[in-house]
């Protein structure tokens, strides 16, 4: 198993990985001055731009909702990754070998220049099946999609296209292209068979199946054709770049409104998300030929978020705080079980879960089609909890009208609400069970409850685990990929407080800043941003700064950064090699964890003086009016030093002091001439 990323393949990521073209790739980004790009925030809605990115230091700051950082933590935040995953994508994309700590090597099959090439092959796979969606021989697979109310648009929007009948078309295709055998059998575009390898979607209807960062992995192909006898369905196999069970189709069209509205709608089928999202539900996504499992619920955990506790708290007013998980299911015997098998999914949220069921048993493309997009609305809006949906549907395979039917509904519901691990609602699961079975002694059904919690593998009355669940729990943690820790760790910090290569970013408190209308911590603040963004052009005078040279607490916390970083002789060299990322990073590697964020946002922030050639002036003179507020508070104190002295009393320690003040007025108005 490898290990962690070295510390310099990491660096030499941030180094090639050009933030604005990966920003650039989710946002549309304009000049905003001096080296600095802006454009409407990925992370928050808004009307008018306050995301600014600054190449020359590799950063980006959200002046609206305060999310920053560099370009492995972009990719984190909007794709939804871990660290380790990140910088791995962006190590392929810029054809980066990555070399792992303890011993460990990469992962076989995703070297960056093999994984890139079957990443090319799949994209020139999809354009090829897009094309082919035209042609004559794809009238069936045009004629299925209109049956069920998409048009060419909605095809060319979700990728659909058309595999041709022949044994070899694609295959021919991608070899005029120079892939090779060896690189389409790992792809999985190809089968093996006794005379060779051949198209492995042939006649079919394709879709894309994408990973969360929009690169093709694999596809979705459904038959069209009588005289197919292969599966309706037919998916790409297992391959170094596609595993079911860590990707769900339409998450690359959905992820923005997962992020924004904190909700997913996870449906069965392809064309059911595309009614979903052409319906106005944006999130809705769906697992690509397996069941919704552990490895998805960790994918739409990162981009829904959690709140933090055990289940989420429904309004009121329907809407839900800590976010929203559901399901949607027929309304037939399958669906209830698959609700089952989501049940024990549950556990995996900090959201509250959700089921929506169409009674009359119809798919949400169905749906659409027979009631149009408001009745695919309604269904979700419709949506009841999960836990109440399986007790629900467990109460209803029982005649509840006889003794033996509600004693036999009890037995088998009780360990459905005994299974709910959030301790806080099993009581409540408990009096309402009490309730639709029509049992007046609510105790019993307690003591029901609570037998079936003391079974093996259910939780205890404390919430807790069983051992029996607890060493499974434990055997999972150890098939996670790259070591990733535990999950009850605080994800993105090490022991020590440190970024790691696992989870999401952590976001620590921040230090207050002064008020923007303070001329005094304006000025300390646009000395810091010239420093980080423009140190080649900063006069040596920086330097020379006292460490209580800044008023405001948290500017002199950045202040200290800098000097640990090793300030001007430091700065400047690696500026003027044009690394001013490197720069930039070295201060935020001194600064504590509630002074990095300040750090980023000062090193992005747009500069007041946009003409390149009035740069270095407008650098010097913010810089130089600091120096002179040093001065100035300097001859404040001398000046009330020497009205509490006397004079006649010690004319020696008098005489030291008003030379000083003689001195320190002097410097600052040689200063000023400068200036």
């Amino acid at each position: 198993m490898a290990g962690r990323i070295r510390r310099e393949d990491v660096e030499a990521v941030r180094e090639r990985a050009r933030i604005e073209e990966i920003v650039g790739a989710h946002v549309t980004l304009k000049p905003a001055g001096v080296g600095s790009l802006k454009g409407l925030c990925p992370f928050h809605d808004e009307r008018s731009p306050s995301f600014h990115v600054r190449p020359q230091v590799g950063r980006y700051h959200c002046f609206g909702c305060g999310e920053g950082g560099d370009v492995i933590s972009f990719v984190q935040q909007v794709d939804g990754l871990g660290f380790t995953e990140a910088v791995e994508y962006l190590a392929s994309r810029v054809g980066i070998q990555l070399r792992y700590e303890e011993g460990g090597a990469p992962r076989p099959g995703d070297e960056p220049g093999k994984r890139r090439r079957l990443i090319e092959a799949h994209a020139v796979a999809e354009t090829y099946f897009r094309e082919q969606l035209a042609s004559p021989g794809a009238a069936a697979g045009r004629t299925f999609l209109a049956e069920r109310g998409f048009d060419r648009s909605a095809a060319e929007h979700f990728g659909v296209g058309f595999a041709p009948q022949g044994w070899d078309s694609l295959l021919r295709h991608l070899r005029g292209r120079g892939f090779t055998e060896a690189e389409l059998t790992a792809s999985g575009l190809v089968s093996q068979g006794q005379r060779g390898i051949y198209d492995r979607f042939r006649g079919r209807l394709v879709w894309p199946i994408r990973e969360v960062t929009g690169e093709t992995v694999g596809f979705g192909a459904r038959r069209l054709f009588e005289e197919d006898q292969g599966p309706k369905y037919l998916n790409t196999p297992e391959t170094p770049l596609y595993r079911k069970s860590h990707v769900l189709y339409g998450l690359d069209l959905a992820k923005r409104d997962m992020q924004r509205d904190k909700r997913v709608v996870v449906v069965e089928g392809y064309t059911d998300v595309m009614a979903m999202q052409l319906s106005g539900i944006g999130s809705a996504v769906a697992t690509c030929g397996t069941a919704f499992g552990p490895d998805h619920a960790r994918i739409v955990r990162r981009l829904v978020g959690d709140s933090g506790g055990s289940g989420g708290v429904q309004l009121a007013s329907g809407t839900s705080v800590g976010g929203e998980i559901i399901f949607t299911f027929d309304g037939d015997a399958a669906g209830q079980k698959a609700a089952l098998r989501a049940f024990g999914e549950d556990q995996s949220f900090s959201a509250q879960t959700f089921v929506a069921v169409e009674p009359s048993g119809m798919d949400p493309c169905e749906l659409r089609q027979a009631k149009g997009p408001d009745a695919v609305r309604a269904l979700v809006a419709g949506r009841q909890p999960l836990y109440e949906f399986v007790i629900r549907s467990t109460l209803a395979t029982y005649d509840l009208a006889t003794a033996e039917g509600r004693v036999g509904a009890l037995r088998a519901a009780a360990p459905v609400v005994a299974g709910i691990r959030d301790a806080a609602l099993r009581p409540e699961y408990t009096r309402l069970l009490a309730g639709w079975l029509g049992i007046e002694d609510q105790d019993s059904v307690r003591r029901a409850v609570a037998a079936a919690s003391r079974a093996p593998g259910r939780p205890d009355e404390r919430g807790g685990q069983s051992r029996q669940q607890g060493r499974a729990d434990d055997r999972r943690g150890q098939d996670r990929p790259h070591g990733r820790p535990d999950e009850r760790r605080p994800q993105g910090r090490s022991d020590d407080g440190r970024p790691t290569n696992d989870g999401q970013p952590e976001r620590p408190v921040r230090l207050p800043v002064p008020d923007r209308r303070d001329p005094v911590g304006q000025t300390e603040r646009t000395a810091l941003e010239v420093v980080l963004q423009a140190p080649h052009l900063v006069p040596a005078e920086f330097d020379e700064l006292a460490a209580d040279a800044f008023s405001a607490p948290a500017y002199r916390a950045v202040h200290e950064a800098i000097r640990a970083a090793g300030g001007l002789a430091v700065a400047q060299p690696l500026s003027a090699a044009g690394d001013a990322t490197a720069w930039v990073g070295a201060v935020i590697e001194e600064a504590a964890a509630a002074v990095a964020p300040l750090v980023t946002e000062l090193a992005v922030a747009p500069l007041p003086e946009d003409r390149p050639a009035a740069l270095a002036d407008y650098v010097r003179g913010v810089v130089l009016r600091l120096v002179e507020l040093g001065f100035t508070r300097h001859i404040a104190e001398l000046r009330g030093a020497l009205q509490r002295m006397d004079a006649t009393a010690d004319p020696a320690a008098y005489s030291a002091a008003f030379a000083e003040l003689v001195a320190v007025e002097g410097r600052r108005r040689m200063l000023r001439e400068s200036a």
